[in-house]
């Protein structure tokens, strides 16, 4: 069968690239290349950009009611093929099916969270702020927004771009070079919905092209969500020529077994959180932090669940944890690990070269479970893969202590019944979302997310009401009317 090349979507058109030069897209679990990407040349480039600011006029001036019933049909026409979707994320991203179900149920309210936007748009008045003055808000959209997307979640975080679409902005999304697949058949349906041309745009490609559209002079705004390096470079890279950004960066999350956590209840949610995803999620547990009195029964319980995943293709119904994303990433796991091991830290699990019987070339790596100090590299690092630490605490003053102490302010997470203690955890801890008893406190469409420290660049967090205020401007008016009854 014929490899498929990927085109883009520039004003309502789906066009071949002239790129010269193409990445591959492989089924991780295969090794087999099953499309390729062009790397869209920088006329491609200009023309996508100029196809959204083309489009920004009609768009803008489209009543939001109307903005609300196109995303409307949006969710109902994308409801009827996920389980399409679905299987075009396992193929691509290696994902278990039902880790890919519940990235669409997530994805799903995002898109019913914009239909609401005639009232996320509403502005504010104030009657008599001086004699016979008014004033008042309105809320106005920009121009064209980029929406550069990470590979680990190629339908949940694509669909940011229901929020500057909803807000009468015009798109253009760059899907990951990875996973671009499911971001391309998620345009091609909102193809069938009422956006005008122009409104929502795709442009294949790999980091130069994402270079291209953040510097072009017609963009407005980027949101990108990646590692906390590349994080900061488009930060600086667009606020440097006066747009607005939103970076999402990386992760290293601590989760704390208090010693009065409920060890049995708990423990499936604790091994999901690490090894979920095949714990390539910004939200995963990194580093477990387990009270001294708990330490040796908790892993014990720990290690037993952890080897009773199975490792397979996301569509065999036997499989429980699916491979890494690429061949690439599975070298950097086995080099942190090899490293670590180097360097003094125990390997209490070790999922390296794991067998795989019916899928020998795919890009498999086992749970891995390393008990370290947090002065080391696989301690301090973002390891985006089944390699997780653990370490034996005193108590919860020395788990805040090590979790603050991380250059990364993503996620933290407690397992306690002790309310106080979970009270100080959440005031003290200096990260953007922390968790009670749930291992990956991923907040839902109607809050905002984003870290702290590296993890997050900007002002405004992704989603929410926070994504409103990211996409548009408040407008202010001062108005005064000398009418007969002065």
């Amino acid at each position: 069968m014929a490899i498929p090349t990927l085109k883009n979507l520039i004003g309502g058109q789906w066009l071949e690239s002239q790129a010269s030069e193409f990445l591959e897209v492989k089924n991780p679990a295969f090794d087999e290349t099953i499309a390729l990407v062009p790397q869209s040349t920088p006329e491609e480039v200009n023309q996508v950009v100029a196809a959204a600011k083309a489009g920004f006029e009609k768009w803008r001036h489209t009543p939001a009611p109307v903005r609300a019933k196109a995303m409307f049909r949006f969710w109902e026409k994308l409801d009827k093929v996920q389980d399409e979707i679905v299987e075009i994320m396992v193929r691509e991203h290696g994902k278990t099916r039902s880790d890919a179900k519940g990235e669409m149920t997530r994805a799903f309210e995002y898109v019913e969270y914009t239909c609401g936007i005639p009232e996320l748009m509403k502005g504010t008045y104030s009657e008599d702020v001086g004699r016979r003055v008014e004033s008042f808000t309105v809320r106005e959209p920009l121009g064209p927004f980029v929406i550069i997307p990470p590979f680990n979640f190629p339908a949940m975080i694509a669909l940011y771009f229901c929020w500057p679409l909803a807000c009468g902005n015009p798109v253009i999304v760059k899907p990951s070079e990875l996973c671009p697949q499911t971001m391309t058949r998620m345009a091609e349906i909102a193809q069938e919905c009422p956006f005008p041309p122009g409104a929502l745009n795709i442009i294949q490609g790999g980091p130069e092209v994402g270079h291209q559209l953040i510097t072009h002079p017609d963009v407005v705004g980027v949101t990108f969500v990646g590692s906390s390096k590349v994080a900061e470079i488009v930060y600086q890279t667009a606020t440097g020529r006066n747009k607005r950004a939103q970076c999402q960066g990386g992760a290293k999350n601590h989760l704390v077994i208090n010693a009065d956590s409920l060890l049995e209840k708990n423990m499936d949610n604790v091994v999901n959180s690490c090894y979920g995803n095949a714990s390539q999620r910004c939200f995963a547990g990194s580093n477990l932090l387990v009270h001294e009195k708990v330490f040796d029964r908790f892993l014990s319980g720990f290690l037993e669940k952890a080897l009773q995943f199975r490792l397979g293709y996301g569509l065999d119904p036997e499989a429980t944890l699916g491979p890494v994303v690429s061949r690439k990433s599975l070298e950097n796991l086995l080099g942190f690990i090899d490293r670590a091991e180097k360097a003094g830290a125990r390997i209490l699990l070790d999922g390296r070269h794991p067998s795989v019987p019916k899928y020998p070339q795919g890009y498999f790596l086992a749970p891995t479970l390393i008990e370290a100090e947090p002065d080391l590299e696989i301690f301090r690092e973002e390891v985006f893969g089944p390699v997780r630490c653990i370490k034996k605490i005193r108590d919860l003053a020395e788990a805040v202590e090590i979790v603050n102490r991380s250059p990364f302010g993503h996620t933290a997470v407690i397992y306690t019944e002790n309310g106080g203690q979970a009270r100080d955890f959440v005031r003290y801890c200096n990260t953007g979302q922390i968790g009670i008893n749930v291992g990956t406190p991923a907040p839902i469409a109607y809050y905002p997310v984003g870290g702290r420290k590296i993890s997050f660049f900007g002002d405004l967090r992704g989603r929410a009401n926070d994504a409103v205020d990211f996409h548009t401007d408040k407008k202010v008016v001062v108005c005064r009317w000398m009418t007969p009854f002065a």
